[in-house]
């Protein structure tokens, strides 16, 4: 099966216009995906993109998008937060509404995968969720940014960070909204199955975190563990390709088109 690429763009949460790609399978779509990237990541990850791409070949759209300030998106990423992110998936997911009927499967890898979980039940018609090495709660990510920053918390209100390599200028106001999520309710209330992977040798998101997004859950849902993965599913592409055939396999179950 031959899958199309289309580029395609939609105005975010803050107004800027963000940068997005369709991966289109050769014939109708059995689902429309929306695919969040992780944290300071992008659209263009190569794991989102075989992931993407491989579901396409499977028989899905999949939209991947850049946050805003992220990838080829427009926007300071320093006047972004959790809560503007959540906003994106949304301005997102009705742009897929709109032009693509969907979605009707939601997928997150990292904090994106927190995202999803936070944002599910503010998407008509989403009607499950994935998440790929996702923290169980925000504030992971406020003491990952804490421990390069202590001053952030108390005596600064701007300070760069190093995040995968790349530094990013980020201010107390993102801490301050991690802070305030409350994600766990979101997962007990999310009223969706939910496919949770997770690789037990993650070294960004310790393991635990996929417990207690599975203890908080309520069925139908399931655990895939990603046996010797890292958490960006770079070191190896064949990862990429079973989380996508999982991925498949498991959502025709619960909205494949009929």
């Amino acid at each position: 099966m031959t899958n199309r690429n289309q580029k395609v763009e939609f105005t975010g949460a803050l107004g800027d216009r963000l940068a997005a790609r369709l991966e289109l399978p050769s014939g109708q779509p059995r689902a429309c995906a929306l695919f969040a990237h992780c944290f300071t990541c992008s659209k263009d990850l190569k794991a989102v993109v075989r992931i993407s791409r491989a579901l396409a070949e499977r028989g899905f759209a999949v939209l991947r998008f850049d946050f805003t300030g992220l990838g080829e998106s427009e926007g300071d990423f320093a006047d972004t937060n959790f809560s503007s992110n959540l906003d994106d998936l949304l301005a997102a997911a009705a742009f897929a509404g709109r032009e693509y009927g969907g979605p009707e499967l939601l997928i997150g890898h990292s904090l994106g995968g927190a995202a999803v979980l936070a944002a599910a039940s503010r998407i008509e018609g989403a009607r499950a969720v994935a998440t790929i090495g996702a923290p169980s709660a925000t504030e992971h990510v406020r003491d990952t940014l804490l421990a390069q920053v202590p001053e952030l918390e108390t005596r600064q209100d701007e300070a760069e960070v190093l995040l995968g390599g790349r530094r990013f200028t980020i201010r107390r106001q993102l801490l301050e909204d991690l802070a305030e999520q409350r994600l766990t309710e979101a997962i007990g209330t999310l009223g969706r199955p939910l496919m949770i992977l997770h690789s037990p040798v993650d070294e960004v998101v310790d393991i635990d975190h996929a417990r207690r997004i599975y203890q908080a859950a309520r069925h139908p849902k399931s655990f895939v563990s990603l046996d010797g993965a890292d958490h960006l599913l770079l070191a190896d592409e064949r990862d990429a390709s079973f989380v996508a055939e999982i991925l498949a396999a498991w959502a025709a179950r619960y909205i494949e088109r009929l």
